[in-house]
């Protein structure tokens, strides 16, 4: 793992080499920042960096991120096989970590948890990871160099691993850098956050990420910049776009034929529509009802003809085209109160027939409104 393969981030990683250069490198590094910026992929290429000899062995280790020395702290669950007294480490899932990060070092909590089979569990770092971190960091280090410890989401530390923690930073071994990835700094406690050199890792340039769909992805160069402002700087989002356009399709099917039908006030049909999406699961329902919130809010924003306000595909800017200015001040804000209360109706369960029918009819009446 290098820094080319890190998309963007260019002055969070001259920042990391200069600490080198200097030979101010701090024993703890926080890489903290929003979901999808790159933070674990930064932190692995930093550590690489520090580990790579220049030898053949040791490259070929660290292309694997099976190096000795680089050593991973991640958040897990208790699996039913596990006993009563056995307090999860990371150990217990490294095939399952060790796969996921070789696939690609961007990816959401969900993910992970999907890859170690979670269900409606709770993934944190226990005590008993800090307790293998001590033994396994008082160890030499097996090449002569530095001992680099990646933990990612240490928000997700509970109180005794956090405690444990804070004593190993605070009197570290020799030769050893702590670099923690996080998302929430502020659960983390003050006594860490005080002893660690925090680096702010901003969002990725929308350029970077259009530049990258491009060369990794083989996208054309328009929907790459469409892709681009709708990711907002998260590459985990453009990878999104790229695999839930079908899904958007449909969504984009719905609305458009829910706005033709209100507007021609066809109540039969309208009735039909309704049946359609209650017809869907109700995860899927409220990611439509969430699809409606942001199609109606950039159609709304696209009567002020400013590209920069507006993330719509080509497919949803052609519809918007002519159906933008039946969005307006008088109505914008009933219908988004109206699209929220049916997210609410659904996630308890409410009848989605009744739910999607009343919205339908509701926006006949708001349609008219100018």
């Amino acid at each position: 793992m290098s820094f080319d393969e890190v998309i963007g981030q260019k002055e969070a990683e001259e920042r990391l080499l200069q600490l080198v250069r200097e030979e101010r490198l701090p024993h703890a590094l926080m890489l903290c920042g929003p979901q999808g910026c790159g933070k674990l992929p930064l932190a692995v290429a930093f550590a690489c960096h520090l580990l790579d000899n220049g030898t053949p062995s040791a490259k070929a280790m660290l292309a694997k991120l099976e190096h000795p020395d680089l050593h991973f702290t991640y958040p897990t669950i208790k699996l039913p096989s596990m006993s009563a007294e056995h307090k999860p480490v990371s150990d217990d899932f490294a095939k399952d970590w060790h796969q996921l990060v070789m696939r690609s070092l961007y990816f959401t909590m969900e993910e992970w948890m999907t890859a170690m089979g979670a269900e409606n569990q709770q993934a944190i770092i226990t005590a008993g990871e800090s307790d293998d971190l001590v033994r396994k960091l008082s160890l030499k280090s097996s090449q002569g160099g530095y001992k680099v410890s990646i933990i990612w989401l240490p928000e997700r530390m509970n109180i005794e691993c956090a405690n444990k923690l804070l004593k190993l930073i605070e009197e570290p071994p020799q030769q050893t850098v702590f670099i923690m990835v996080c998302e929430e700094p502020d659960k983390l406690l003050e006594t860490i956050r005080s002893r660690v050199q925090r680096i702010d890792v901003k969002k990725i340039p929308n350029e970077a990420i259009e530049q990258a769909l491009v060369e990794k992805r083989g996208i054309s160069a328009d929907d790459a910049h469409r892709i681009a402002r709708l990711a907002n700087g998260s590459w985990i989002k453009a990878l999104d776009e790229l695999q839930v356009g079908s899904e958007n399709e449909l969504f984009l099917d719905m609305y458009m034929m829910l706005m033709r039908l209100a507007y021609q006030r066809k109540i039969k049909d309208l009735r039909k529509w309704s049946e359609q999406l209650a017809g869907m699961g109700r995860e899927k329902q409220k990611r439509w009802l969430t699809y409606f919130l942001r199609m109606t809010r950039e159609n709304f924003m696209y009567n002020f003809h400013n590209e920069e306000l507006v993330y719509m595909t080509q497919r949803e800017e052609d519809f918007a085209k002519n159906f933008a200015r039946f969005v307006n001040e008088k109505n914008i804000l009933p219908i988004t109160d109206m699209a929220n209360l049916a997210i609410r109706d659904i996630g308890q369960n409410a009848n989605g027939k009744i739910v999607f029918f009343d919205l339908a009819l509701q926006m006949i009446v708001l349609l008219l409104q100018k």
